[in-house]
Protein backbone atom coordinates (compact mmCIF):
# COMPACT_ATOMS: atom_id res chain seq x y z
CA UNK A 1 0.00 0.00 0.00
CA UNK A 2 1.46 3.40 -0.93
CA UNK A 3 1.52 6.36 1.46
CA UNK A 4 -1.40 8.16 -0.18
CA UNK A 5 -3.61 5.09 0.25
CA UNK A 6 -2.59 4.44 3.84
CA UNK A 7 -4.95 5.18 6.71
CA UNK A 8 -4.42 8.79 7.80
CA UNK A 9 -2.88 9.66 11.13
CA UNK A 10 -3.09 13.04 12.85
CA UNK A 11 -2.10 14.78 16.05
CA UNK A 12 -2.92 18.01 17.85
CA UNK A 13 -1.21 20.85 15.99
CA UNK A 14 -2.57 23.91 17.74
CA UNK A 15 -5.36 25.30 19.88
CA UNK A 16 -7.46 28.17 18.52
CA UNK A 17 -8.48 31.01 20.83
CA UNK A 18 -10.72 33.53 19.08
CA UNK A 19 -10.92 37.18 20.09
CA UNK A 20 -13.01 40.17 19.04
CA UNK A 21 -9.72 41.96 18.36
CA UNK A 22 -6.11 40.89 18.44
CA UNK A 23 -5.37 43.51 21.11
CA UNK A 24 -8.02 41.97 23.36
CA UNK A 25 -6.48 38.56 22.71
CA UNK A 26 -3.05 39.75 23.82
CA UNK A 27 -4.47 41.31 26.98
CA UNK A 28 -6.37 38.10 27.75
CA UNK A 29 -3.20 36.03 27.31
CA UNK A 30 -1.22 38.26 29.65
CA UNK A 31 -3.97 38.25 32.27
CA UNK A 32 -5.02 34.58 32.13
CA UNK A 33 -1.87 32.74 31.07
CA UNK A 34 0.80 35.08 32.36
CA UNK A 35 2.80 35.66 29.16
CA UNK A 36 2.81 38.01 26.20
CA UNK A 37 2.18 35.98 23.04
CA UNK A 38 4.82 35.97 20.34
CA UNK A 39 4.39 37.49 16.89
CA UNK A 40 2.19 35.87 14.29
CA UNK A 41 1.09 37.30 10.99
CA UNK A 42 -1.73 38.05 8.59
CA UNK A 43 -3.81 35.59 6.56
CA UNK A 44 -4.66 37.29 3.24
CA UNK A 45 -7.06 34.53 2.18
CA UNK A 46 -9.24 34.86 5.28
CA UNK A 47 -8.77 38.49 6.32
CA UNK A 48 -7.55 37.45 9.77
CA UNK A 49 -4.39 37.88 11.81
CA UNK A 50 -2.89 36.09 14.80
CA UNK A 51 -0.33 35.84 17.58
CA UNK A 52 1.17 32.46 18.51
CA UNK A 53 3.32 30.80 21.15
CA UNK A 54 4.55 27.30 21.96
CA UNK A 55 2.59 25.00 24.27
CA UNK A 56 4.65 21.93 23.36
CA UNK A 57 4.89 19.09 25.88
CA UNK A 58 6.01 15.44 25.75
CA UNK A 59 2.44 14.36 24.91
CA UNK A 60 1.91 17.17 22.39
CA UNK A 61 5.30 17.85 20.76
CA UNK A 62 5.31 20.86 18.47
CA UNK A 63 1.92 22.11 19.67
CA UNK A 64 1.24 25.83 19.87
CA UNK A 65 -1.61 28.17 20.76
CA UNK A 66 -3.02 30.62 18.24
CA UNK A 67 -4.90 33.77 19.22
CA UNK A 68 -6.84 34.83 16.13
CA UNK A 69 -9.15 37.68 15.20
CA UNK A 70 -10.69 39.26 12.13
CA UNK A 71 -8.26 41.83 10.76
CA UNK A 72 -10.21 45.10 10.47
CA UNK A 73 -7.79 46.36 7.84
CA UNK A 74 -8.14 43.40 5.48
CA UNK A 75 -10.92 41.83 3.44
CA UNK A 76 -11.64 38.12 3.19
CA UNK A 77 -10.38 36.97 -0.23
CA UNK A 78 -12.61 33.89 -0.40
CA UNK A 79 -15.30 33.73 -3.13
CA UNK A 80 -18.44 35.75 -2.49
CA UNK A 81 -20.64 34.04 0.08
CA UNK A 82 -17.84 31.93 1.55
CA UNK A 83 -17.09 32.47 5.25
CA UNK A 84 -13.89 32.77 7.24
CA UNK A 85 -12.47 29.73 9.01
CA UNK A 86 -13.30 28.72 12.60
CA UNK A 87 -16.82 30.29 12.51
CA UNK A 88 -15.29 33.76 12.89
CA UNK A 89 -18.15 35.23 10.83
CA UNK A 90 -20.80 33.55 12.99
CA UNK A 91 -22.87 36.23 14.75
CA UNK A 92 -23.48 34.11 17.83
CA UNK A 93 -19.76 33.53 18.31
CA UNK A 94 -19.00 37.19 17.63
CA UNK A 95 -21.56 38.25 20.25
CA UNK A 96 -20.02 35.84 22.76
CA UNK A 97 -16.52 37.19 22.13
CA UNK A 98 -17.76 40.75 22.54
CA UNK A 99 -19.61 39.96 25.76
CA UNK A 100 -17.28 37.45 27.43
CA UNK A 101 -13.90 38.08 25.86
CA UNK A 102 -11.50 35.69 24.08
CA UNK A 103 -12.17 31.99 24.37
CA UNK A 104 -11.02 28.60 23.21
CA UNK A 105 -13.15 27.69 20.20
CA UNK A 106 -11.39 24.93 18.28
CA UNK A 107 -8.25 22.93 17.62
CA UNK A 108 -6.37 21.99 14.48
CA UNK A 109 -4.86 18.57 13.81
CA UNK A 110 -1.80 18.11 11.62
CA UNK A 111 -1.50 15.26 9.17
CA UNK A 112 0.75 14.32 6.30
CA UNK A 113 -2.30 13.31 4.23
CA UNK A 114 -5.09 15.87 4.66
CA UNK A 115 -6.94 14.74 1.53
CA UNK A 116 -7.08 11.18 2.83
CA UNK A 117 -8.40 12.52 6.11
CA UNK A 118 -11.21 14.45 4.44
CA UNK A 119 -12.16 11.35 2.46
CA UNK A 120 -12.19 9.23 5.61
CA UNK A 121 -14.54 11.72 7.27
CA UNK A 122 -16.72 11.88 4.16
CA UNK A 123 -17.28 8.13 4.45
CA UNK A 124 -18.86 8.91 7.83
CA UNK A 125 -21.09 11.55 6.25
CA UNK A 126 -18.94 14.43 7.57
CA UNK A 127 -17.98 17.24 5.20
CA UNK A 128 -14.78 18.69 6.65
CA UNK A 129 -14.55 21.11 3.73
CA UNK A 130 -12.36 21.87 0.77
CA UNK A 131 -8.60 21.56 1.09
CA UNK A 132 -7.35 25.12 0.55
CA UNK A 133 -3.84 26.38 -0.04
CA UNK A 134 -2.93 29.17 2.40
CA UNK A 135 0.17 31.07 3.44
CA UNK A 136 1.50 33.99 5.48
CA UNK A 137 4.83 35.76 5.56
CA UNK A 138 7.14 35.32 8.57
CA UNK A 139 10.60 36.47 9.54
CA UNK A 140 11.84 33.03 8.48
CA UNK A 141 10.18 33.27 5.06
CA UNK A 142 6.88 32.22 3.54
CA UNK A 143 4.93 29.78 5.69
CA UNK A 144 2.57 27.66 3.56
CA UNK A 145 0.06 24.94 4.28
CA UNK A 146 -3.06 23.14 3.09
CA UNK A 147 -6.09 23.36 5.36
CA UNK A 148 -9.67 22.10 5.34
CA UNK A 149 -12.23 24.92 5.40
CA UNK A 150 -15.93 24.55 4.71
CA UNK A 151 -17.62 27.16 2.53
CA UNK A 152 -19.83 28.07 5.50
CA UNK A 153 -16.79 28.26 7.80
CA UNK A 154 -18.33 25.88 10.35
CA UNK A 155 -16.10 23.99 12.78
CA UNK A 156 -18.52 21.04 13.31
CA UNK A 157 -19.27 19.28 16.62
CA UNK A 158 -19.16 22.74 18.28
CA UNK A 159 -15.44 22.90 17.56
CA UNK A 160 -14.77 19.33 18.68
CA UNK A 161 -13.96 17.97 15.20
CA UNK A 162 -10.57 19.40 14.31
CA UNK A 163 -9.73 21.26 11.18
CA UNK A 164 -7.05 19.31 9.29
CA UNK A 165 -3.80 20.96 8.29
CA UNK A 166 -0.94 19.71 6.13
CA UNK A 167 2.15 21.85 6.49
CA UNK A 168 4.68 22.57 3.76
CA UNK A 169 8.42 22.48 4.36
CA UNK A 170 8.30 24.70 7.46
CA UNK A 171 6.29 24.25 10.65
CA UNK A 172 5.82 27.39 12.78
CA UNK A 173 6.79 25.60 15.98
CA UNK A 174 10.33 25.23 14.65
CA UNK A 175 11.04 28.91 15.31
CA UNK A 176 9.01 29.32 18.52
CA UNK A 177 10.97 29.72 21.75
CA UNK A 178 9.79 27.93 24.92
CA UNK A 179 6.97 29.93 26.51
CA UNK A 180 6.73 28.43 30.02
CA UNK A 181 3.32 27.10 28.99
CA UNK A 182 2.71 23.43 28.19
CA UNK A 183 -0.42 21.59 27.08
CA UNK A 184 -1.14 18.81 29.56
CA UNK A 185 -4.39 17.40 28.16
CA UNK A 186 -7.21 18.04 25.70
CA UNK A 187 -10.72 16.65 26.05
CA UNK A 188 -13.85 17.00 23.92
CA UNK A 189 -17.35 16.37 25.21
CA UNK A 190 -20.45 15.96 23.08
CA UNK A 191 -23.99 14.58 23.31
CA UNK A 192 -22.99 11.96 20.69
CA UNK A 193 -19.52 10.87 21.82
CA UNK A 194 -19.64 7.74 19.70
CA UNK A 195 -19.92 9.84 16.52
CA UNK A 196 -17.02 12.07 17.53
CA UNK A 197 -14.92 9.05 18.53
CA UNK A 198 -15.58 7.47 15.13
CA UNK A 199 -14.43 10.69 13.44
CA UNK A 200 -11.23 10.74 15.49
CA UNK A 201 -10.56 7.13 14.58
CA UNK A 202 -11.15 7.91 10.90
CA UNK A 203 -8.38 10.52 10.89
CA UNK A 204 -6.14 8.57 13.27
CA UNK A 205 -6.22 11.30 15.92
CA UNK A 206 -4.42 10.48 19.15
CA UNK A 207 -4.24 11.93 22.67
CA UNK A 208 -7.64 13.69 22.67
CA UNK A 209 -10.18 12.19 25.07
CA UNK A 210 -13.90 12.09 24.23
CA UNK A 211 -16.65 12.03 26.86
CA UNK A 212 -20.42 12.41 26.84
CA UNK A 213 -21.85 15.71 27.93
CA UNK A 214 -22.58 19.26 26.93
CA UNK A 215 -20.49 20.28 23.88
CA UNK A 216 -17.18 21.54 25.19
CA UNK A 217 -13.45 21.56 24.59
CA UNK A 218 -11.31 21.46 27.72
CA UNK A 219 -7.60 22.22 27.48
CA UNK A 220 -5.45 21.95 30.59
CA UNK A 221 -2.30 24.07 30.53
CA UNK A 222 0.59 24.44 32.91
CA UNK A 223 1.43 28.15 33.02
CA UNK A 224 3.25 30.80 35.08
CA UNK A 225 -0.16 31.34 36.70
CA UNK A 226 -0.29 27.65 37.70
CA UNK A 227 -2.65 25.12 36.13
CA UNK A 228 -5.16 26.89 33.85
CA UNK A 229 -8.16 25.20 32.25
CA UNK A 230 -9.61 26.69 29.07
CA UNK A 231 -13.12 25.69 28.00
CA UNK A 232 -15.17 26.42 24.91
CA UNK A 233 -18.54 25.53 26.52
CA UNK A 234 -20.09 24.77 23.16
CA UNK A 235 -19.55 28.19 21.56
Amino acid sequence: MNASAAAPTSSVDHLVVAAASLAEGVQWCERVLGITPGPGGEHPLMGTHNRIFSIASPVFPGAYLEIIAINPGAACARPEGAKRWFDLDDRVLQASLSSHGPQLVHFVASTAHAQAGTRALARLGLDRGELLQASRMTAQGLLSWKITVREDGQRLFYGGLPTLIEWGDIHPSGSLPPSDITLQSLQASHARPEALTAAYEAIGLVNVAVVQGRPNLVATLQTPRGTVTLESKGH
